[in-house]
């Protein structure tokens, strides 16, 4: 099976199935850099199919919406394709279509970004005593 893009054809060795796990996909479809990091996601609740908790093993078909948790950033997706190996970036992008909702709430929430950043944001863990200084400075 080839997939074209704009600038090249990518032959994926392996055809497409009709169910995959839900991590396997994930990390296929490039949300996550390892497949364990997608396993660790399903498991701690970060990753809904059809607006419930799943298992890492739980099986995905094209058509189900998934919402994927990951940082700040919260997509919805629509699943299209199903592959059960990880290939090209634009590969990757073909797998999914991102709801015009998940868009809009993506964009103002980078707009908000670029014009205001939460001080406490660049703080990992717990606060440093020269950290809660320069918090408690900024909320006066």
């Amino acid at each position: 099976m080839s997939v074209s893009t704009d600038c090249a054809t990518f032959v994926l060795p392996i055809p497409m199935t009709d169910t995959t796990r839900i991590d396997k996909w994930l990390w296929a479809a490039r949300f996550f850099k390892t497949r364990s990091l997608a396993t660790h996601a399903v498991e701690l609740g970060r990753v809904l199919q059809n607006e419930q908790r799943v298992k890492p093993a739980h099986s995905v078909k094209p058509g189900d919406l998934i919402q994927v948790t990951h940082g700040e950033q919260t997509w919805e997706i629509h699943v299209l394709r199903i592959l059960e190996m990880r290939g090209p970036a634009a590969v990757a992008q073909t797998m999914y279509q991102e709801t015009e909702d998940s868009l809009a709430r993506r964009h103002t929430q980078a707009e908000n970004r670029k014009y205001y950043r939460e001080p406490a944001a660049a703080i990992q863990g717990r606060p440093t005593k020269r950290d809660r200084r320069q918090l408690d400075f900024d909320r006066s």
